[in-house]
């Protein structure tokens, strides 16, 4: 499976496999950096140059958004994996396969949430409570916003293929160049055009167009398995049904995530437009911190992944033990050096001392316990990377959605602080961390049988 394109690919099979682990993580953590740093500038344009209704506007479309599409980006996982396994045991035909229908289904899939989001943005947004001072500027955010649906399923479903044979780097140099553009119209639309949410939903959307075009042009020039054609785009439907077995089970639990955060986003709006900003701008910093957990949950996917097609099972259990200590590690020295400046850092974003004061309350809490969450997401990427996705999904499920649901509902009202409201967070990452840990301990257990070899061919 050699070609030209192999300078960018890293065999996760063979050689040093920390440095490797390493070499493949690092690109990721930095497009993910990147990205939250375009998501920031969204952020500090709308809180400098406009109302602060503005800012809690945006924040409060979040967790909306991830209900609506994490059922998508969840079948980008089940890419992912079928890619990875079978370049692994070298089925260049199913290789092929997977990539075209995976394609294909991030068009069909991104037309379908377009319209998805226009329909439900209002009444969902009400249903969550936002107040009527934030409601219109909400609606308006989201229905810019996924008008470039379309654009974000290719960029997730095309990165994951790359992902998948080693190739981190180019979907790092496609992020950079689309944010730039990204920062470039923020700052065109709201100064000059005086947009506000719409001017920066709509950069956005350009932006990704542009990483979703640069990411297509790769695939179609790649002179190996993965290479893009569009006469043979078509749905296979025996690779959907792996995809859909994967990474259905993944989107699932993304989507019930998203529902058990619009529970807490509710509870948040219960506190004001100023507790709503104040969260808004916690989260944006919250989301580099988590960059060091997904960064080596989609390592281990990867690298899991191709060392169960190739047999080489020794790896896999390094993979795991590797990834889940950088995790932690990570997300231990990200959290705490955010937390000791956490002030300065939340003023970049709205200089209001009480907006700040809200935000800080959420960061205590958080920051210093989100090696819990990294735990948890390298456990649960390293079962799908073995082809279990349904029980690590019914798990967090469990341990993390229903368990913040309940404690919403009987513990908060108890003692109704943001403090208390933000605990629900580290003892539902402890609880499902623990629980999926204990049945990768039982599947590792068992991969030198024979089922657990490569995926079979179609």
């Amino acid at each position: 499976m050699a070609g030209a394109g192999n300078k960018y690919q890293i065999d996760m099979c063979r050689g040093p496999l920390f440095g490797k682990i390493v070499l493949f993580s690092v690109p990721l953590m930095l497009s993910g950096i990147l990205q939250l740093l375009f998501n920031a500038a969204d952020l500090v344009v709308i809180g400098r140059f406009a109302p602060h209704e503005a800012i809690a506007a945006v924040g409060a479309t979040s967790s909306l958004t991830g209900l609506i599409i994490n059922v998508f980006i969840g079948l980008s996982i089940g890419t992912n994996v079928l890619v990875a396994n079978y370049y692994g045991a070298k089925e260049r035909r199913n290789v092929s396969r997977t990539v075209h229908t995976a394609i294909l289904t991030a068009i069909i899939g991104g037309i379908f949430l377009t319209g998805a989001g226009v329909v439900l943005a209002r009444p969902l947004l009400t249903l969550m409570g936002t107040p009527d001072n934030v409601l219109d500027k909400a609606c308006l955010y989201m229905w810019v916003y996924f008008s470039g649906m379309p654009f974000i399923m290719l960029y997730n479903f095309g990165s994951a293929i790359m992902r998948a044979v080693g190739d981190t780097r180019r979907p790092l140099y496609f992020l950079l160049f689309a944010g730039i553009v990204n920062v470039a119209l923020n700052l065109f639309f709201v100064l000059v055009f005086h947009m506000d949410v719409a001017g920066v939903a709509l950069a956005t959307v350009i932006a990704q167009g542009i990483a979703a075009w640069l990411v297509l042009r790769c695939l179609g020039q790649a002179r190996d398995a993965c290479r893009l054609r569009r006469r043979n785009l078509r749905i296979d439907p025996v690779i959907l049904k792996r995809m859909l077995w994967i990474g259905l089970p993944a989107g699932i639990q993304g989507m019930f995530f998203s529902i058990s955060n619009i529970t807490i986003q509710s509870s948040v709006n219960s506190f004001g437009s100023l507790a709503m900003a104040g969260n808004t701008a916690t989260s944006s910093l919250e989301g580099f911190v988590y960059i060091g957990s997904n960064a080596f949950h989609q390592t281990v996917v990867s690298f899991v992944g191709q060392n169960l097609g190739g047999g080489r099972y020794d790896r896999i259990r390094r993979s795991i033990l590797y990834c889940m200590a950088c995790s932690s590690v990570v997300c231990l020295v990200m959290g705490f050096g955010f937390l000791l400046d956490g002030r300065r850092l939340l003023a970049v974003y709205n200089s209001n001392p009480e907006v700040i004061a809200w935000g800080m309350l959420r960061m205590k809490v958080l920051f210093t316990t989100y090696f819990l969450c990294g735990m948890m997401d390298v456990v649960s990427g390293a079962l799908r990377g073995l082809g279990h996705s349904v029980m690590p999904a019914v798990i967090t499920l469990i341990g993390v959605c229903v368990l913040r649901v309940v404690w919403v509902c009987t513990v908060f009202p108890l003692h109704p602080t943001m403090g208390n409201l933000m605990l629900s967070y580290p003892i539902t990452w402890a609880v499902t961390a623990a629980a999926n840990g204990l049945y990768l301990y039982w599947v590792c257990r068992r991969l030198s049988r024979p089922e657990y070899g490569v995926v079979k061919s179609a």
